[in-house]
């Protein structure tokens, strides 16, 4: 998933003082006593996303030194960028010439799993693998093998006005959703005037949150049953869902039904509403300084909501979650030495680095020391202890292309569908799409 994660936590690391410091081959080394390959003569190509240089190059440097001095084998580390990163791995990958170890973005890891593009590794060799965060750990899991590692996460908080819960009288952040719904009754009561006033500003395109509400409730999107995928969303788990956050924006928002959550922090920074659920790193993109968006000339200002913002974690509604994953990749002819270099980067002392950078660590026994240890990533590490994948299935993508619950949604939410409707309309179209010979 392309993602602003490493950015924000870059800038979250200066704001609040927190600088960051598989199968076998034969021509591998020889396993030594205390467990590592003997790699000497040996170098591995890892490929990294520009987000580690930036943000925590120490952390790199740190894995890669303790795993030179375990195995004798060194790191060539390739920086690489989001904007044409999939575009070259498809082409490296093609040819003989691969990169050992490859980063990509959670959602983006699934097609390679399925295709083939990555070995398998043994889960149980990596730190803290069975609690690895689960909407990290979904892309990796296939037919019960696992073909990458979680490396780090960033997770959606409820983002509120500090100013207009005093101004309306509420104490403190939402401890459950009962709170969070008589916060949003009193910001709508206390901001009537304002006809352009959202409580709780939710684009009606914004699936990743609709699908949170439904999870909340014991609901899926599809599961497989034997060979099959079949949709749940008529389950009445998941309309229970659906119907709780269609409820809340009908009654709270005023974002258009059919628009998704890309613009959403920009448009809450024009001061018009009083929560949004979103991305962490989306307090920062609503607070910071831009042009007028009707005056490409002007300079630049602060926003309408610049120091008036606040986070927490989004009570009772678990978090998908953006972030990152490590593979190893079917091609590399270092296969070992390639999977304990990802040991030593996705570690407990590695961890410890990435907090103290303002990135959500891989796992939730660590997540608790990371709000302790770093306050300012405190509201999103508490919401990535509840997480969530989409179905993990060859074609997903297909569903994500076609738009199906975004158009589910939109339809539901301007009366064209009942909610039961909605869901039957969309577990065909999935049904479908995912059993697609």
């Amino acid at each position: 998933m392309k993602r602003k994660i490493a950015v924000a936590a870059a800038l979250a690391a200066t704001l609040f003082g927190a600088a960051a410091c598989g199968g076998t081959d034969s021509d591998e080394g020889a396993t030594s006593a205390t467990g590592a390959v003997d790699g000497k003569g040996k170098t591995i190509k890892v490929w990294l996303m520009v987000d580690a240089e930036t943000a925590w190059k120490g952390v790199v440097e740190d894995a890669t030194t303790r795993f030179t001095a375990a195995t004798g084998a060194q790191v060539n580390v390739e920086y690489q960028q989001w904007a044409n990163h999939l575009t070259k791995l498809d082409a490296t990958l093609a040819g003989s010439d691969v990169p050992d170890v490859v980063e990509l973005g959670n959602t983006e890891f699934s097609k390679y799993v399925f295709n083939g593009g990555f070995a398998e590794l043994n889960k149980g060799d990596f730190e803290n693998s069975d609690t690895w965060l689960s909407g990290l750990s979904g892309a990796c899991e296939l037919d019960g093998k696992t073909y990458c590692v979680p490396y780090y996460a960033g997770a959606r908080v409820l983002i509120y006005r500090k100013d207009l819960f005093e101004k309306a009288g509420i104490a403190e952040a939402p401890k459950t959703y009962a709170d969070f719904l008589t916060a949003a009754d009193k910001l709508q009561t206390g901001n009537a005037k304002d006809s352009k006033f959202s409580a709780l500003y939710m684009p009606g395109q914004y699936w990743y949150a609709a699908m949170s509400w439904v999870k909340s409730s014991g609901g899926e999107i599809a599961k497989k049953d034997g060979d099959k995928w079949v949709g749940q969303l008529s389950s009445p788990q998941s309309q229970e869902g659906l119907q709780k956050w269609v409820d809340a924006v009908k009654k709270y928002s005023k974002a258009d039904v059919t628009k998704n959550e890309n613009e959403q922090a920009g448009i809450f920074a024009q001061g018009s509403g009083g929560m949004f659920y979103g991305n962490a790193w989306e307090q920062g993109v609503a607070e910071e300084v831009r042009k007028d968006p009707n005056d490409p000339n002007s300079p630049l200002v602060p926003t309408k909501v610049k120091g008036k913002l606040a986070a927490a974690p989004m009570p009772e509604i678990p978090s998908f979650l953006g972030g990152s994953n490590l593979g190893v990749t079917q091609k590399s002819a270092n296969k070992e030495l390639s999977a304990q270099w990802i040991k030593y980067f996705t570690d407990a002392k590695s961890m410890d680095g990435l907090i103290k950078a303002s990135a959500l660590p891989n796992s939730t026994a660590l997540l608790d020391k990371a709000a302790t240890d770093n306050p300012a990533i405190a509201p999103a590490a508490l919401s990535a202890k509840a997480s969530w994948f989409p179905p993990n299935a060859e074609k997903w993508a297909d569903v994500e292309k076609a738009s199906v619950l975004q158009t589910m949604l939109t339809d539901v939410l301007t009366g064209k569908k009942s909610v039961a409707d909605g869901a039957k309309w969309a577990d065909e179209q999935i049904n479908a799409t995912l059993n697609e010979a």
